[in-house]
């Protein structure tokens, strides 16, 4: 489950409420691209603007929408552990194959903090679970001594996804722990599946499912000169788009630039300025998809 290139679902809004029918069409496109799960309501998909209701439906609407072709890991974590927990329950509910905990934000807990909290949730629930480790996002850093205790106190804690910039700590996380390490940062997924990561939550997904697919694939393969190549063929693209407004602001654009879904946000994301949108055209423009038969990943 925890493999491969997995998509960190954007979440369209439409008239201030979700569009699902814009929803469905996204999930038919990554899927159609080849990704190996789907990850609704993480931050990409906008989830601290996102009711418990609203959320449930959009768990569920993957579920449905994947039709068992692909998991569906839930972004279920807060920074409560009680919510956390009641999260977590909601998305079982709703078919969730999975689980994704984000570090708790704001309130800044120590390690020993987040060692509990995260064995709270283990332990009262039955699904896997993927920790996320973004510390640019949560103020804090689930440090590799806390990830290790962690996996080696609790089976279902099985993933990490390593959003930290640091190739230093996945490559100390590999060497300690037996946990599955997945990029969080779609530019470091090659460089850290070289030193041992799995997989990628990927952004760019979204819009280039088969890309990214072709080369995570390639990658996890070992078919490391494919994978250097299509990483510098997505490179520019990605570390570009990504980097001109706060996740998803640039994502959506480009989605709603392509006609996929309304050019429509939550407070406080909001939209993308001329100046920077006129870039993300030109960006689109310059990088054309190239579509080539993907490797396949060994199962």
């Amino acid at each position: 489950m925890f493999k491969g290139c997995l998509v960190a679902l954007v979440t369209p809004f439409k008239g201030g409420g979700i569009d699902f029918g814009a929803f469905d069409r996204l999930v038919d496109h990554v899927l159609e691209g080849g990704v190996d799960g789907l990850v609704p309501c993480g931050t990409t998909g906008e989830s601290p603007t996102l009711t418990a209701e609203e959320a449930r439906q959009l768990i569920a609407a993957a579920v449905k929408r994947a039709d068992g072709k692909a998991p569906v890991i839930a972004g279920s974590g807060t920074n409560c552990t009680e919510r956390t927990l009641e999260a977590c329950r909601v998305a079982a509910d709703a078919g969730a194959s999975g689980l994704m905990l984000v570090a708790p934000y704001y309130n800044r807990p120590n390690q020993q903090g987040l060692y509990e909290h995260f064995g709270q949730v283990a332990e009262r629930v039955s699904l896997p679970i993927m920790l996320y480790n973004i510390p640019g996002r949560t103020g804090v850093e689930i440090s590799v001594e806390t990830i290790g205790r962690l996996r080696d106190d609790h089976a279902n804690i099985a993933a990490v996804k390593h959003a930290t910039g640091s190739i230093d700590g996945a490559s100390e996380l590999s060497r300690t722990s037996d946990i599955a390490i997945l990029s969080g940062d779609d530019t470091m997924t090659v460089p850290l599946m070289s030193i041992g990561a799995v997989g990628v939550v990927s952004v760019l997904a979204n819009l280039l499912p088969r890309e990214m697919s072709a080369m995570t694939a390639a990658a996890a393969a070992g078919h490391w000169e494919e994978a250097r190549s299509r990483h510098a063929e997505l490179f520019g693209l990605a570390s570009q788009m990504l980097r001109l407004d706060t996740n998803p602001i640039p994502i959506k654009t480009a989605l709603a630039i392509r006609g996929m879904m309304a050019e429509e946000f939550r407070l406080p994301m909001c939209r993308l300025d001329g100046v920077k949108k006129k870039r993300l055209e030109a960006l689109l423009a310059q990088h054309p998809c190239k579509t080539v038969k993907a490797t396949r990943q060994p199962a």
